[in-house]
């Protein structure tokens, strides 16, 4: 069929890959448009058997336990964001030439010829921060916008949906970017790139190129970061409509066609009248919840992307001041003894604990989970003189002991091995134990939560609750 967009949905033979949300969404949508839809998955659990017997009474066919085979006569295969690209299922529509996209481009695919334009965002860390700034941001504007994509409601159910907006805030995934040919962005904003996901990518350069299709087709302006320039490389390598400018956004003085901070000032060099001379100032510093440096940058990219609308100034300061950030990320949880604890649980790479890291000192880390390839050395390196301590959790800590043996080998370090529900509230008492008055107790993994918990979220709460419990014990 080609990634070109699809006239008519009438009568074409659809499998659907994966039972989750942005599978259901993509399944009914299709099948209310007159496709034909397969739904595949390879479980087989009571939950799977549920929503295929509610996907049945919608006339949708859904085939449990094989993941591997593609049905007969299938012309696209849509796929839910986390499919391996070597996937079983895929060689064997590549095999037929069956085209593979995903969620993300069948939403762009049904856009009507009135449809909101799409400010999009993507990055190793602070997608969804940015994403939802972005939204503040424009509602403080007066437009009608909603965050989506990665993050809220299926792209697809609020593109078909009845409620008309102004603009989108989208935030795409490398795995989304990946599956998504013809998607063409107003605006987007890569926010950073560090090794992630390599696993499924299979290297950081094919990683990086899934992210680097957010720009392709932008109108307006393509959004990096100075302090990144693999950033800075992806916009050069991008192939833009006329006119689109290079933003940068930097935490520094702003040159001309950047964002940037002044004497606690954001202030915009890119958008303005008479770049080389002149600069509008957006906000204070102290208008970020939080104000950590990571956060503000995520800020100025949130920024970048609304001043690329038309947004006015007052409406960014307005707009980042009714932000308030979601649970588990740089959350202040409470104060005892004179130490503060901060629940970071959504670090779940090095970079995010990087920048987590990079807010607070002294710092008693608890870290540790499943690495999914990642290494530590860069990051113990950058963080060490930060560190009154590090207390290590989870199956890969031993990665996080041995190069804290060596490249901080003066820090004083606690490796527990128990994995059982009290495993978090060993580890805070250990951090307090280590930690002085006017420290930081910080959870910023560093790695994902799935060996001992259910997601990053039921890791933030079970510190939170952690310290709850020894706050109690101290009154």
């Amino acid at each position: 069929m080609g990634s070109g967009q699809v006239t008519s949905w009438q009568g074409k033979n659809i499998t659907v890959a994966g039972l989750g949300v942005s599978g259901i969404s993509a399944a009914r949508a299709l099948a209310g448009l007159g496709a034909s839809v397969t739904v595949v998955d390879g479980g087989d659990s009571e939950g799977h058997r549920a929503r295929a017997a509610e996907l049945g009474e919608l006339g949708i066919s859904v085939r449990l336990a094989d993941a591997e085979t593609l049905p007969k006569g299938t012309d696209l295969v849509v796929t839910s964001p986390g499919w391996k690209p070597d996937s079983p299922l895929f060689a064997a529509a590549a095999e037929a030439g069956v085209e593979v996209v995903g969620d993300v481009e069948i939403a762009w695919q049904l856009r009507g010829p009135d449809a909101a334009p799409w400010l999009a965002i993507t990055g190793t860390n602070g997608k969804t921060t940015t994403t939802q700034m972005l939204a503040s941001i424009l509602k403080a504007a007066g437009l009608k916008t909603a965050a989506v994509g990665n993050i809220g409601t299926p792209i697809i159910d609020v593109v078909l949906g009845e409620e008309k907006y102004d603009v989108l805030a989208v935030e795409l995934s490398s795995y989304q970017l990946h599956w998504a040919p013809s998607l063409r962005a107003h605006s987007a904003a890569v926010l950073n790139l560090a090794p992630d996901h390599l696993d499924w990518h299979g290297s950081m350069e094919a990683y990086a190129a899934d992210k680097g299709r957010i720009y392709e087709g932008n109108t307006v302006a393509c959004v990096y970061n100075v302090a990144d320039p693999a950033t800075e490389a992806l916009v050069a390598l991008a192939d833009v409509e006329e006119g689109c400018r290079a933003i940068g956004f930097t935490l520094g003085a702003p040159g001309p066609s950047m964002l940037g901070v002044v004497d606690g000032i954001l202030v915009d060099r890119a958008f303005v009248e008479n770049r080389q001379k002149n600069a509008q100032e957006l906000a204070e510093v102290k208008d970020v919840n939080p104000p950590a440096p990571h956060n503000i940058a995520n800020a100025l990219a949130a920024a970048a992307l609304a001043r690329a609308f038309g947004v006015a100034p007052r409406a960014v300061r307005d707009g980042l001041r009714d932000f308030r950030p979601d649970a588990h990320r740089v959350a202040y949880v409470d104060e005892v003894a004179g130490v503060t604890y901060i629940d970071d649980s959504k670090a779940t790479n090095t970079h995010a604990a990087e920048a987590s890291l990079a807010a607070f000192e002294p710092v008693v880390w608890i870290a540790g989970g499943l690495a999914k390839g990642a290494t530590f050395d860069e990051l113990v390196q950058k963080s060490a003189k930060r560190l009154r301590g590090a207390v290590l959790i989870g199956a890969d800590r031993a990665l996080i002991a041995e190069a804290l043996a060596r490249h901080a080998p003066e820090v004083p370090v606690v490796d527990l091995e128990r994995t059982d529900t009290g495993a978090m509230l060993a580890a805070v008492r250990e951090a307090a134990r280590l930690a002085e008055p006017g420290d930081t107790v910080l959870l910023a993994p560093a790695c994902a939560s799935m060996d001992m918990f259910a997601n990053y979220n039921k890791r933030g709460d079970a510190f939170a609750d952690a310290v709850r419990e020894l706050a109690a014990e101290g009154a």
